[in-house]
């Protein structure tokens, strides 16, 4: 078993506390996190002329995004900050400060006021609610994926850690079936009014019920024994070479897992003229094929390798983006079948990435050390992901911007390739 011995396989470092209880706490702040900037990008399509100037749709909307961008430059100083809390003061406590910060952030969305009420105010306020996600964000998702990472036995880290992606992946979902609820119960007049405001604010309860139960968790035991606290400098100049690596695998995975799983919602509607509910449901339904297939590769990544799973992850979308992308049309179907081969083929990496950059890094940097390479990686690509689309699709059409995904992702293949396996690794410091 990759040369792991007995003794080692068995080792864990699970909290006293039961699994489930752990994993359940875990799994609910990053789902709060994916939420937020799935409702975030579902429902600009509602608020856009609301808080921003409502006399063009166009700039509206493409003011959201910037916003929406903007809230990912807060990520890497998120990172920073989260990642030295978690290495330092415990992998709970950052858990807990990153949930609460995210919950404010969707209460302030919630009552933001509209344009014609506050002017540039309104728009500010939405600025500041979404920098204050992008910090929690930013170190939200890295420092969950260490506890879990930490928490798991070597020998199934790979399913353990697909919790990441199925808790994210079913936050998004639950934010899109809203969308299909409230545009089903609610017209258009009210949902651009004010119906939009309710799942921000379902989202602030949301998080402060995960605020209460990750406040009954355990420290990892990984943590509570490792031998020193770091100082941060010195070992990420040390680990320099694993950072640049999460980077790399992350910069494709990032933009296309986004062009598919939310702004596809988009581009269905204002490009081809898909139904609004017709475009949500479509992606509810292809992201719990995708929720499905997270545990099966993450078994598979146990069995066969980290490595191989990345490739086929990474590799295997380059091949499908320009057939799929021409299926596009105004249909359930032309959405649904090329957003599910995408999202499932790429689950291969969506459930290993977690375990693969928790067995990067050592114990005392290993939160840190992903946090910020990572927060970096999803700022400059993924953030910006939404508003560069929409820009591009308007000023050049659609094939420039689909040749920057690929070439983002054969990126992220060769990166693949390069990967060390790791699979069986025991965590250490």
């Amino acid at each position: 078993m990759n040369d792991v011995t007995e003794r080692e396989v068995e080792t864990t470092s699970v909290p006293p506390r039961s699994t489930k209880q752990m994993l359940v706490a875990s799994g609910m702040g990053n789902a709060l996190e994916w939420y937020d900037w799935g409702i975030y990008s579902s429902f600009a399509i509602y608020f856009a002329t609301e808080v921003f100037n409502p006399g063009d749709k166009v700039a509206s909307l493409l003011g959201a995004m910037a916003v929406f961008a903007v809230g990912f430059v807060a990520r890497p100083v998120g990172g920073w900050i989260f990642g030295w809390m978690a290495d330092h003061l415990g992998r709970r406590l950052s858990m807990i400060t990153t949930v609460g910060l995210a919950s404010l952030g969707s209460l302030l969305i919630a009552v933001v006021p509209t344009h014609a009420t506050a002017g540039i105010w309104a728009a500010l306020i939405l600025l500041v609610a979404r920098l204050m996600q992008g910090l929690a964000h930013g170190g939200e998702m890295p420092t969950a994926q260490t506890y879990i990472a930490e928490a798991a036995p070597p020998q199934r880290r790979g399913l353990w850690s697909s919790l990441i992606y199925v808790s994210g992946t079913s936050g998004i979902v639950i934010g899109l079936i809203m969308g299909v609820v409230l545009d089903a119960l609610l017209p258009a007049q009210i949902m651009a009014a004010w119906g939009w405001r309710i799942p921000f604010a379902i989202g602030a309860v949301l998080g402060v019920c995960t605020l209460i139960a990750r406040s009954r968790l355990d420290e990892t035991e990984t943590f509570q024994k490792a031998a020193d606290k770091p100082r941060m400098w010195p070992e990420i100049r040390r680990n320099w070479r694993s950072a640049l690596q999460v980077i790399l695998l992350g910069v494709g995975g990032t933009v296309c897992y986004y062009v598919w799983s939310v702004s596809a919602v988009q581009q269905a509607v204002l490009i081809h003229g898909m139904a609004q509910g017709t475009a949500l449901l479509a992606s509810v339904l292809a992201n719990v094929l995708l929720i499905i297939s997270l545990p099966f590769w993450g078994k598979f990544s146990d069995r066969f390798g980290r490595r191989p799973a990345m490739i086929i992850g990474h590799g295997v979308p380059i091949l499908l983006y320009i057939p799929l992308e021409s299926v596009l049309g105004s249909s359930f179907w032309s959405l649904f079948i090329p957003a599910s081969i995408i999202l499932v083929t790429m689950g291969s990496v969506l459930s290993t990435t977690p375990a693969v950059f928790a067995e990067m890094f050592p114990t005392r940097v290993r939160t840190i050390g992903v946090a910020v390479p990572y927060s970096i990686s999803v700022a400059l690509f993924g953030g910006t992901a939404p508003y560069l689309q929409a820009w591009m699709n308007s000023e050049f059409g659609e094939i420039p911007f689909i040749v920057y995904v690929m070439v983002l992702m054969v990126i992220s293949t060769v990166a693949s390739f390069k990967l060390i396996e790791t699979r069986g690794k025991v965590l250490t410091d």
